[in-house]
């Protein structure tokens, strides 16, 4: 089940890795700052240890799921081909769990590179209106349209599990419904 979001996550997940590691460059400064007593480490540790974190949950979940697997070794971005290939043996539902993670981690690392406005091409699943917006403190999607509010009055919030599982089921029943 070859889809064009597990390409684009591992695009992303290439980007992250080849743009994101190393720390940004910054100027001279005023010259009125202490020097540090220690240097700081050549690359961007958090972005290599969301790195790890996303090949670590797939190589979990593909070796739960198909327990003679074997363990992941490869370069991160090859990490979807390698669940893929392991799983292509289970049934629609387990493969689109699998699916359903990949998309999410395609997801995370967009907005991890800042690219936020990956949210906006999914429909509010409350109201199925377009242009859910980011919340950065909160880490969710929140629906822009002030009709779609909770009980409390507060606009719909959705986790990008809960976004990435229902894009998959309506591509699942898209193609099912197409054939």
């Amino acid at each position: 089940m070859s889809t064009g979001a597990d390409n684009t996550t591992a695009h992303r997940l290439s980007l992250l890795q080849a743009e994101f590691v190393e720390h940004p460059r910054t100027g001279p400064g005023d010259g009125r700052t202490q020097r540090p007593a220690h240097s700081p480490a050549p690359l961007n540790l958090a972005v290599v240890d969301r790195i790890r974190a996303a090949v670590r949950e797939v190589e979990e979940h593909t070796r739960a799921e198909a327990p003679g697997a074997g363990p992941f070794t490869g370069e991160a971005s090859r990490v979807y081909d390698w669940a893929r290939s392991r799983t292509a043996h289970l049934g629609a539902e387990r493969q689109q769990a699998r699916e359903a993670i990949i998309y999410r981690q395609g997801l995370e690392h967009a907005i991890a590179t800042g690219d936020t406005t990956v949210v906006r091409r999914h429909p509010c699943p409350e109201c199925g209106c377009w242009g859910l917006y980011w919340r950065e403190a909160t880490q969710r999607a929140v629906c822009v349209n002030h009709y779609c509010v909770d009980d409390d009055g507060l606009s719909h919030t959705w986790t990008l599990a809960y976004l990435a599982q229902q894009h998959i089921a309506s591509k699942t029943a898209v193609r099912h419904s197409a054939t």
